[in-house]
């Protein structure tokens, strides 16, 4: 499973996926849902889940800059408030896009 095709499309990310599916994703929803450390959290050895403060957004922060491939397996975001260490894996795509809003 990997996108034959990414664009951002107003306030989305569409991709179309190699099996000719395609998956619309709500730039607010891409933020609110990022996977890094900081905003997600992180698991140590023993499973705990460490998180800093809750991330604070503002305007800028559902405005997508740029996104760039990372590998043959991810998408990293950079938003217009600075913030671009998410890593989006395609399966994690296809995860939000399939999911509820929000």
């Amino acid at each position: 499973m990997k996108p034959s095709d990414i664009q951002q499309i107003q306030n989305e990310i569409a991709i179309r996926w190699d099996d000719g599916a395609e998956t619309y994703i709500p730039l607010e929803k891409l933020r609110r849902n990022c996977p890094c450390a900081a905003c997600a959290g992180e698991g140590d050895v023993l499973g705990r889940k460490h998180q800093g403060p809750r991330a604070t957004y503002t305007a800028l922060s559902f405005q997508l800059v740029r996104f760039e491939a990372v590998g043959g397996y991810a998408i990293s975001l950079v938003w217009a408030d600075g913030h671009q260490t998410g890593i989006y894996s395609y399966p994690y795509l296809k995860e939000l896009g399939q999911s509820s809003p929000g």
